[in-house]
Order: structure tokens, then sequence, then C-alpha cells
């Protein structure tokens, strides 16, 4: 069996809304991306995510953005 793309992954944690998976999938897409700013803009979806889901990984993800300069 072919593990499923990550986009497929992500499709499928959208429908219904499964917010940890979608932390966990857009860090992984913010991990893989090949820019800076695509890896942002996956790890902004993931903080967000992260923050309405009270997830525990939050802080972290906040803080690479902050690293990146990508502070609100």
């Amino acid at each position: 069996m072919t593990p499923r793309s990550l986009h497929a992954r992500l499709i499928a944690a959208h429908d219904p809304v499964n917010k940890p998976a979608l932390v966990k999938l857009y860090t992984e897409a913010a991990d893989t991306a090949n820019n800076l700013d695509a890896s942002c803009f996956f790890l902004t979806h993931a903080y967000v995510f992260a923050l309405d889901a009270g997830h525990p990984d939050a802080p972290r993800l906040y803080a690479r953005l902050k690293a990146h300069g990508r502070e609100a």
C-alpha cells in the first residue's frame, strides 16, 4: 500500500476538522517546504489550528514564526 501524499492527508483532516491532525500535518508541510515563505505559510496554519485547539505545540510554533520575523 502506498502512503497517501501530504496534500491528501491535509484534505482528509479538514473534513471533518481534526485540529490535532491539522497541527501535525501543517507542521510537517512547513518542515518539508522548499522555501522560507512556504514554510512560514504552513507554520502560520499550524499555529492557528494549535491555538484554536489548545494544542501544546502552540508556543513552539509561535517561537518558530518569531525566529523568522513573522511575528504579528
